[in-house]
């Protein structure tokens, strides 16, 4: 049953995506950003509805109140396909750091670029931060929040990767806050795995960290401690999945 549900929500994701990309692509010229984020987030929005119909995962937000801080540098943990879904519509109009190559991917990749991402080319890692940093401050000058998942990339569940430390340096040097976010999401939606999980995603955000006279570091490693140290009180649901 659990397949046949996940291959049900898989072919609507598909199906959907494409649909939503192609939009993407019809209003990018012609709708100001302020109008286009909205319109192609809908997508987003569907994708939680899709998989709360499909594969009976709810989820349960602990700190909503925090994220009226604007703008910010949103620092996340990275585990799975769910929270690059939920939080570009939860905490936009946000700028995500995000590969190259995933706005090479047809119709997804579409509606992605229409979002103001930053794209980085990880063939160069010192240019990549350079870029990062200036187009970083750019975007938040502009209005956007900043999605960085630190970790860099997707985590098992039970893990934690090394925290990078250009979050923490663009919200210093834009002199703006890091709203860090924890959840388990991997427990549910496990990265390429065809299989979801029922259950209830809990996302925790934390209160607006001022990064005012603080060194990127330490910030760095207060915000990795609070992220796997609020994950670590989640019960677990299927470590051994």
């Amino acid at each position: 049953m659990l397949t046949l549900r996940s291959l049900i929500f898989t072919l609507g994701y598909n199906i959907s995506g494409a649909f939503a990309g192609l939009i993407a692509v019809i209003i990018w010229p012609i709708l100001p950003y302020s109008w286009r984020w909205q319109i192609v987030t809908c997508w987003n929005r569907f994708v939680m509805f899709w998989l709360r119909l499909c594969c009976g995962i709810r989820i349960e937000i602990i700190g909503e109140k925090h994220r009226d801080q604007y703008p910010c540098v949103v620092m996340a943990k990275h585990q799975s396909t769910w929270e690059t879904m939920f939080l570009q519509y939860y905490f936009g109009p946000v700028s995500t750091i995000l590969k190259k190559e995933l706005l090479r991917i047809p119709f997804f990749g579409w509606g992605l670029a229409s979002l103001r991402p930053i794209a980085i080319d990880r063939s160069n890692p010192v240019q990549a931060l350079k870029d990062i940093k200036r187009k970083g401050i750019q975007r938040l000058q502009q209005g956007n929040n900043l999605l960085i998942f630190p970790e860099g990339t997707r985590i098992p569940v039970g893990k934690a990767g090394n925290y990078a430390r250009s979050g923490a340096d663009i919200a210093i040097s834009a002199g703006v806050p890091i709203i860090a976010v924890a959840h388990n999401a991997g427990e549910y939606w496990p990265h390429k795995h065809l299989i979801k999980y029922p259950g209830t995603v809990r996302i925790v955000i934390s209160e607006p960290i001022t990064t005012e006279g603080k060194d990127r570091k330490q910030l760095t490693d207060d915000i990795k401690n609070w992220i796997e140290g609020e994950i670590a009180k989640m019960p677990p649901v299927r470590r051994n999945g």
